[in-house]
């Protein structure tokens, strides 16, 4: 008994090809954007936690973060090198800037809202700034640490998507900029960006990249559906 083969025409192949050309190119934009979101995530979850122990390990040496400051800090620049100096030391760092301006740890420019206006600079005199070994950028003054989790050449420059802010203090050593008011949450993620951190942190997710519209205490999604407190997610 002859063994039968089954083969496909040179049109069968190339329409085959083609549907698997259309699948792709609807699906492969939605997974690389959830892919992106996820590193994002990952990103500003890892620089906190190191951001955190270091801070505990500094108070462990230094003392209570409220009396880092000296009498003889008298501007901000100072008062940003004393805290600055004390965090970083407990920080891989693979770059140190100081206060220096134009030295390459974070971008000389200013980055934005989230909405897209200007916002202001971290590359001033008035913060400490350094490269991360993972490549992340760190600008620390008083009460107050900017982070670029793409560094200073890569990304958008953007609140809420590559720059995220946390605040510090003796209580509670780093914490993400949140609110707890949820509807003032929603507004402050899609206008300027600021307490993207604080959702990040409390969500475990990005999702605010894709909202559409924001009413009260409920957002609309890309997608259609609805987030709440309750669900603050829009997959």
């Amino acid at each position: 008994m002859k063994k039968r083969f089954l083969a496909f025409t040179l049109a069968e192949t190339l329409i085959v090809i083609g549907v698997i050309g259309i699948v792709s190119a609807l699906t492969l934009p939605n997974l690389n954007s959830s892919t992106g979101e996820k590193e994002k995530v990952a990103k500003v979850k890892k620089i906190y936690q190191n951001l955190q122990d270091a801070f505990g390990r500094a108070e462990a040496v230094y003392g209570p973060y409220d009396e880092w400051i000296k009498t003889t800090d008298t501007t901000q620049e100072l008062k940003a090198k004393r805290i600055g100096e004390r965090i970083t030391e407990f920080l891989k760092v693979s770059k140190n800037c100081n206060t220096t301006t134009g030295s390459g740890c974070f971008n000389s420019g200013q980055y934005k809202k989230i909405s897209g206006d200007n916002y202001e600079s971290a590359d001033t005199t008035d913060y400490y700034k350094v490269i991360t070994a993972d490549g992340t950028s760190v600008a620390i003054k008083n009460n107050v640490i900017v982070v670029d989790i793409d560094g200073p050449t890569k990304g958008k420059f953007t609140l809420g998507h590559d720059i995220f802010w946390f605040g510090s203090n003796s209580n509670v050593g780093v914490v993400p900029y949140n609110n707890d008011d949820f509807g003032t949450l929603l507004t402050e993620v899609t206008t300027r960006g600021t307490q993207a951190s604080g959702w990040i942190i409390k969500y475990d997710n990005a999702d605010y990249l894709q909202f559409q519209s924001v009413s009260g205490s409920t957002a609309t999604c890309k997608n259609g559906n609805t987030v709440t407190e309750t669900n603050p997610r829009c997959k």
